[in-house]
């Protein structure tokens, strides 16, 4: 390779390192009700965003106590589908669920 060529390749890396940057994420989160059942809320949060039992049971109890709880934070596009997968869900089984995406800071 000609240190010309090397040089070009150098400032290639270069510039392709200073222009990634990672995504912005968002916070999904889950809404409290009146309806929705506690069950309920455990098996969204084990089901769409992977949680265990013990910790899908922890976020429940922020949800059903402070009125809202984080179901987890990812980028926008997989935030927004699972806020969508979460709301057919809780159509299809008749709850009034709600879940929403909020920027992180």
């Amino acid at each position: 390779m000609a240190k010309h060529d090397s040089f070009i390749q150098d400032k290639v890396e270069t510039i392709d390192q200073e222009s990634l940057q990672e995504p912005p994420l968002y916070k999904v989160l889950l809404h409290n009700d009146d309806y929705t059942t506690m069950d309920f809320v455990v098996m969204v949060l084990q089901t769409v965003f992977h949680k265990d039992t013990d910790e899908a049971t922890r976020i429940m109890l922020n949800v059903h106590h402070q009125g809202v709880g984080i179901a987890g934070i990812y980028t926008r596009e997989i935030g927004e589908t699972k806020v969508a997968i979460v709301h057919r869900m809780a159509k299809r089984n008749q709850f009034p669920l709600r879940c929403s995406l909020e920027k992180d800071s």
